[in-house]
C-alpha cells in the first residue's frame, strides 16, 4: 500500500527542488512536521521506518540523501525506529527524470538489496520524496520481501499526476 502527503506540484513541488538542488536541508524537518498527523492517520501497524536510499555516485554528489532528512525526524515523530542502511542501493542507476513508464522499471529492476538481520519479520514502511510511475517504490519493495519483510507500506512526500488530470489522486 502507497500513500502521498500532497500532489506534486506548487507549492510543494518547489520545496522538494529547493530542498533537493538547493541544499536548504533544513526543509527535512518542516515537511515532517506537516506529515506526522497525516502518517498517523494512516493507523499502519508498522516496526521500522527507513528512506530509500540514494546510490554512491549520487550521494557523493549531493552530499545527503533528501529523503532522509524528512524520514528520520517524521519516524522520532511517530515513535518509529529509523534504518537508513538496511537498503541499499547495489548499482548505480540514471536518474529517472525523463524515462518511459517501462525504462524506469527497467532502470531500477534488481538494484537494491536489504539487510536481512534487520528487516526479517518486521513490518517496514518505505518513504521517498516523489512518486511518479511507482517504479523505485516497487524495486525497493521486492529486496525488503526478499530479505524477509513481513509487509512493505509506502509514503511519499509528493505524488506526480498526469497533467492531463491534476485533480485525480
Amino acid at each position: 500500500m502507497m500513500r502521498s502527503w500532497a500532489v506534486f506540484d506548487s507549492p510543494v513541488q518547489n520545496a522538494l527542488h529547493t530542498m533537493k538542488y538547493r541544499r536548504n536541508i533544513g526543509l527535512g524537518e518542516s515537511f515532517a512536521a506537516q506529515m506526522a498527523e497525516f502518517f498517523r492517520s494512516l493507523e499502519w501497524s508498522v516496526d521500522i521506518l527507513m528512506p530509500v536510499p540514494l546510490g554512491k555516485n549520487r550521494m557523493k554528489e549531493r552530499g545527503y540523501n533528501q529523503v532522509a532528512l524528512v524520514a528520520r525526524p517524521l519516524a522520532y515523530k511517530v515513535g518509529l525506529d529509523y534504518k537508513s542502511g538496511a537498503l541499499w542501493k547495489a548499482r548505480e542507476t540514471r536518474s529517472q527524470v525523463g524515462l518511459t513508464i517501462s525504462q524506469r522499471r527497467e532502470n531500477v529492476h534488481g538494484a537494491y538489496q536489504a539487510d536481512a538481520q534487520v528487516v526479517k519479520r518486521k513490518s517496514v514502511v518505505l518513504m521517498d520524496d516523489v512518486a511518479t510511475t511507482g517504479s523505485t517504490i516497487l524495486a525497493c519493495t521486492d529486496a525488503l520481501l526478499s530479505a524477509g519483510a513481513k509487509e512493505v507500506y509506502a509514503i511519499t512526500i509528493a505524488r506526480a499526476l498526469s497533467h492531463h488530470d491534476l485533480t485525480r489522486v
